[in-house]
């Protein structure tokens, strides 16, 4: 019988784990209440598409990942901005409204990985009604004329 390569156990030990972490961000999120679960999910918007509308989550923080394309984010009291294939982001969750996680691009596919914690009997995620986006207008970052 041939001899075969060596299982990785075998092998002498690598380094490469030691120059094979990247941080893409370090925040200081709330404290995860005993009983919170996370949910890690895939999301992919066609060319253009505006996203999800309005909405918060309740239960805790989010942590994204833009895998491929460009993303335009806005949370409640902070201007919009674009995260790009390839960069982090991330919202503390509660009352904070995130308006927008739409496609910045109409000519490719937006995908992106989001990590989100919640409290025992808070939901995942709620959107926002209009009457009080209206109350909350004061809140959002005037966009450049």
């Amino acid at each position: 019988m041939p001899e075969t390569e060596p299982v990785a156990a075998e092998q002498a030990r690598s380094t490469a784990w030691q120059t094979a972490l990247t941080v893409l961000q370090e925040v200081e999120p709330p404290t995860v209440t005993p009983g919170s679960h996370a949910m890690t999910v895939v999301i992919e918007y066609p060319a253009g598409d505006p996203g999800a509308p309005p909405h918060r989550h309740p239960g805790g923080p989010a942590f994204g990942y833009v895998i491929e394309g460009e993303m335009l984010f806005e949370l409640e009291g902070e201007a919009p901005r674009v995260v790009r294939a390839g960069e982090a982001f991330w919202e503390p969750g509660g009352d904070l409204i995130h308006y927008q996680d739409g496609n910045n691009r109409a000519d490719t596919l937006l995908r992106f990985t989001v990590t989100m914690l919640c409290q025992p009997d808070q939901p995942m995620l709620v959107l926002v009604d209009d009457e009080e986006l209206a109350q909350r207008k004061d809140r959002r970052v005037p966009r450049p004329a």
